[in-house]
């Protein structure tokens, strides 16, 4: 399968657009991060570097077509208890 391209764009509140390209295929995600998002998952990350190695760990588990469209960060770890254990050791 194709790499996907991660761009995250800052709307200059705590929601994040996301756009995962793989192909042909794009996906726009509208992330919301926190900053006790960033200081729980990643201390030392930027939102968007954080939102970055959260959609390559993401992708990792799913295909972009079944990431949610709207979500909060902490949401992924309802799905992939393992998250925040993973995250910190990807940053």
């Amino acid at each position: 399968m194709e790499a996907a391209h991660i761009s995250v764009e800052s709307s200059g509140g705590p929601v994040y657009r996301v756009v995962v390209t793989q192909g042909r295929n794009k996906t726009t995600h509208d992330v919301t991060v926190t900053p006790e998002d960033i200081a729980r998952y990643a201390p030392a990350a930027t939102p968007e570097r954080l939102l970055a190695a959260s959609f390559e760990f993401l992708l990792e588990r799913e295909p972009a077509s079944s990431i949610l469209s709207r979500f909060s960060l902490p949401v992924i770890e309802t799905y992939f208890p393992e998250y925040p254990r993973v995250i910190g050791q990807m940053l």
